[in-house]
């Protein structure tokens, strides 16, 4: 999903006075400045002031802020869960439960102006990338064609959730 004009969603805290673009107003009044009242585009403090609002709307939603990252949160209802990546104004769904992932899309697009942008293929700039053809060459390779998955556990250390 893509957020539509993302740094415009925000409330800025702190007073900015800004000098007016050139030929925005008569010369005579070149000296005047506009008190900034929401978040604009090449502001310092517009993608900080993104990611805050962002949060608040997700959390107030049951979303948790992973523990390694911030930009990556869960949440989880009963067996059913779902993960959301931000990126700027990208965000990454993943769920196990088709319900629960359109619930998600809708309170997102209630509370932002977005685009739905259909099933994940191309994400920042990068294809699906398939790693099956290289996998059957290498269990080929070492005579393991017929080998079974297993589960298998994460290395000791590796944080992924609180829960």
């Amino acid at each position: 999903m893509d957020v539509k004009t993302t740094f415009l969603n925000c409330n800025i805290d702190e007073t900015i006075y800004m000098v007016h673009p050139e030929n925005f107003v008569s010369k005579e009044y070149k000296f005047i400045v506009c008190k900034l009242k929401k978040s604009i585009y090449g502001l310092k403090q517009a993608s900080h002031q993104w990611y805050h609002k962002f949060h608040q709307v997700i959390t107030s939603h049951g979303f948790k802020a992973n523990v390694v990252d911030n930009c990556v949160c869960h949440k989880f209802s009963g067996s059913k869960y779902i993960f959301l990546v931000l990126y700027v104004d990208d965000i990454l769904l993943a769920s196990s439960d088709t319900c629960l992932l359109h619930e998600t899309k809708r309170f997102l697009t209630k509370n932002f102006k977005m685009k739905d942008l259909g099933e994940a293929s191309f994400v920042l700039g990068i294809l699906k990338l398939l790693q099956k053809n290289y996998i059957n060459k290498v269990l080929d390779r070492f005579n393991m064609k017929d080998s079974k998955p297993r589960n298998t556990s994460i290395a000791k250390g590796d944080k992924f959730s609180l829960e």
